[in-house]
């Protein structure tokens, strides 16, 4: 079997490709691919075979080139030995050359390493200037936000530190190879320091100011009162110019609108500004720093402590000074009125639960205040100043839309210790004027004194004109007492002349009042005094009571037309009026009592001898003693007493006299009447007959003395039988008493004995002899 050769691949156009490359590169271009084709295919030794083939057939072409051409070639030979040696010589140029050439470029290679590593240098440096200058840049921010901070610029600081976190400091620490990342660690690890001192820096500002408002507080609440005051002043004008807005009182809708062109701002005037910017910033700040939670909570504990420490531990309610109800009042306004611009404000800030909760707190703390001092106060007009205060106070802060329900309840508390004041003060007064007065008629010297007395005290006289000097039937205690009534009524109304939202208790309260006072304090001293035994005064007292029941009849109808429209209506009655008119009774019956007794002691010395031999030529002693007498009272001690009361008086005097006259001759003690002692009784009946007929309404009084001169007509008769006629007796002696007209007839005796028969007849009279 013939030997089979193997079979390689035919690199020849490959070879052909790679010895006509032009240039190196072109020669590796050519030269890769194939051995990189040889390599993978295992063909290598085809790939050398190729090349070696290649080889052969370029020395065959030799051989045959120098065989066919033995002197072109040995031409050749020479002049590739001349080129040979000029190539020696070249090469020892070159040799020279490169030995240069390798000199230089020692030299250079040390310079381009001196270069290179001086660019490092420069590059380092660079990098250390531009680092340097980066850490420069958060230096300046981070100054630039301290020197805001010292400057009081607290927000723009604040935003200086977030811009220097954000372009600064947060890119470098998130590149850990940058080499301000100590640096820019170390100032991030400042930052809440810094926003610290700015939280702290306006804190301190903010507690400043609150300090300062704490201290402008009273003088901002007296600002307060003062405007109030001017506004009260206003609307009164607007009130005298035209009645119909009565109704509408301060803060009400009517008189805002009418007092629109009086511009006035509390918290921004001429007298005090109160700038809110420290507030502003801090609620700002602390917005910015997500801390307002927290910042509102400290400043509410702020506030409750300022608030604790502006009310004081006492008050005095006697003398206003730097502790009196004026001071307090003005630091509560002032602070209140402060919460309330705060809570407009700033609405995010102050809840209207929070300031309510405060204002509710000062309010019941100053009611404690004022309860207590209210104990050492005992005179009513310190209490009316001091609720004017209040109900300034009140109308002050009711136009802050406060609530002041409270206060005005309060007011009734203060109302009650004024009217015990004001009842107390004039009850003294009253019984002064009642002790003190002279119980006589008062004398009028002018007629301005009469105008003074007729405007106070409801006296209209009976004649006009008067001539002066002349006598008012009433005595001084009466004007006296209608001034101080007057006066009394008028400090009630006061109280509610400038804010009082409870005038029927006023209307009650000073029913109750004016009742007591006249009752307890002129009525009932009054009647004590009927107890004198002095005619005169107890018939001034009569006057006295009958005027004080006219003058409260007239205050009866003056309380009904100063009425609130909200009291009850119908009229109004004094308990006082009935009193005054029953116990003018007691003062009759006690005139009738003096007088009577009066009588009783003239009657007493009637000294009558029923036996007496002769006729008396005068009448008794006793008798124009007696008709003296009811004349001088007439004209003298009753005089000023009403026409009725006095014709009453006489009446019963008179009737009281015939009794007693008749009670004479009906004595157990006398036993026998002769005529001589008729006559007598006759003589001294006709006296006071004619007496009484020279008096005012003489006819009714004379009937006093029918039974008493039918009596003596009866005993003068010289038909006794007449008596027991029943006719007779009802035409002749109708007034007689049946009972006693018998006893008379049984003492008479139609025999005048001489006066030793007369004593004879005692004698045996005596010893039961007849």
């Amino acid at each position: 079997m013939p030997r089979r050769f193997p079979q390689y691949d035919d690199y020849r156009a490959s070879v052909q490709q790679i010895i006509a490359s032009s240039s190196d590169s072109d020669y590796l271009d050519q030269l890769i691919p194939a051995l990189k084709d040889a390599s993978n295919n295992n063909r290598t030794a085809a790939f050398m075979q190729s090349l070696s083939h290649y080889a052969d057939e370029k020395e065959a072409d030799i051989e045959q080139i120098g065989l066919t051409k033995h002197d072109e070639f040995l031409r050749s030979v020479d002049q590739l030995q001349s080129v040979r040696q000029g190539t020696v010589a070249l090469t020892s140029d070159i040799l020279q050359l490169n030995e240069s050439i390798q000199a230089s470029t020692e030299s250079l290679a040390e310079q381009k390493e001196k270069l290179v590593e001086t660019k490092a240098i420069r590059q380092n440096i660079s990098d250390a200037t531009d680092g340097l200058k980066e850490s420069l840049d958060i230096l300046h921010a981070l100054n630039q936000a301290h020197d805001l901070i010292r400057k009081r610029h607290y927000y723009i600081a604040l935003k200086a530190l977030d811009d220097l976190q954000n372009e600064h400091l947060v890119p470098i620490i998130q590149n850990k190879y940058a080499t301000q990342h100590k640096l820019a660690l170390m100032i991030q690890k400042s930052i809440p320091a810094s926003q610290k001192l700015i939280s702290d820096q306006v804190m301190n500002d903010l507690n400043t100011w609150l300090f300062r408002i704490r201290e402008t507080s009273q003088f901002l609440g007296e600002v307060a009162f003062y405007h109030t005051n001017l506004r009260q002043k206003r609307q009164k004008d607007r009130l005298d110019a035209n009645l119909s807005i009565k109704p509408y009182a301060l803060n009400s809708a009517i008189e805002l609108v009418a007092d629109e062109s009086e511009e006035f701002d509390v918290l921004d005037n001429d007298e005090v500004s109160v700038e809110f910017v420290p507030l502003f910033e801090a609620i700002h700040i602390h917005e910015a720093l997500g801390q307002s939670e927290k910042f509102k909570q400290e400043y509410a504990v702020t506030r409750r402590q300022q608030k604790d420490l502006l009310l004081p531990s006492s008050i005095s309610l006697i003398e206003d000074e730097e502790n009196g109800l004026s001071s307090l009042l003005e630091a509560i306004a002032g602070f209140a009125i402060i919460e309330k611009a705060t809570m407009r404000r700033c609405p995010n800030l102050r809840s209207p639960a929070e300031v309510d909760e405060l204002w509710d707190s000062m309010i019941q703390t100053a009611k404690q205040l004022i309860t207590k001092a209210m104990n050492e106060v005992d005179r009513a007009d310190v209490i009316r100043d001091k609720k004017e205060i209040i109900a300034l106070f009140i109308q002050t802060m009711e136009g802050w839309g406060y609530s002041v329900s409270t206060l005005d309840d309060f007011l009734l508390t203060l109302f009650e210790k004024y009217a015990d004041l004001l009842q107390k003060a004039f009850s003294e007064d009253f019984q002064e004027i009642v002790s003190t007065d002279d119980y006589m008629p008062m004398a009028i010297a002018t007629q301005e004194e009469f105008q003074k007395v007729r405007t106070v005290s409801w006296f209209t006289p009976d004649e006009e004109p008067i001539t002066f000097p002349c006598i008012l039937p009433f005595s001084q205690m009466y004007p006296l007492s209608c001034i101080d009534i007057r006066n009394f009524l008028n400090q009630f109304y006061f109280f509610a002349d400038n804010h009082f939202r409870h005038p029927h208790v006023i209307d009650e309260t000073l029913k109750k009042s004016l009742d007591n006072l006249l009752s307890q304090q002129v009525c009932k001293i009054l009647v004590e005094r009927l107890n004198s035994q002095y005619l005169g005064q107890i018939v001034q007292i009569l006057i006295n009571l009958e005027y004080f029941e006219n003058a409260c009849r007239e205050l009866e109808l003056l309380l009904v037309q100063a009425r609130s429209s909200s009291s009850a209506g119908g009229p109004i009655v004094l308990h006082a009026t009935e009193e005054f008119r029953s116990n003018k009774k007691t003062a009759e019956k006690r005139i009738f009592e003096l007088v009577n007794s009066k009588i009783d002691d003239l009657v007493e010395t009637a000294e009558y001898d029923w036996m007496a031999p002769t006729l008396e030529a005068e009448p008794s002693s006793y008798m124009s003693t007696l008709t003296q007498y009811l004349s001088n009272i007439m004209t003298s001690t009753l005089l000023g007493l009403p026409r009725e009361i006095k014709e009453l008086i006489y009446f019963d005097a008179l009737s009281h006299t015939a009794n007693l006259i008749l009670a004479l001759p009906l004595s157990p003690s006398v036993k026998k009447i002769n005529p001589n002692g008729v006559a007598a009784l006759a003589k001294d009946v006709a006296y006071l007959s004619s007496f009484i007929s020279t008096l005012d309404n003489a006819p009714v009084l004379k009937q006093n003395l029918d039974e008493l001169e039918q009596t003596v007509l009866l005993m003068q008769t010289e038909n006794p039988d007449e008596f027991y006629d029943i006719g007779v007796r009802n035409r002749k002696f109708g007034r007689v008493d049946a009972m006693t007209g018998p006893v008379l007839l049984e003492k008479l005796t139609h025999s005048v004995q001489s006066p030793r028969n007369d004593r004879l007849a005692n004698f045996s009279s005596r010893f039961g002899m007849k």
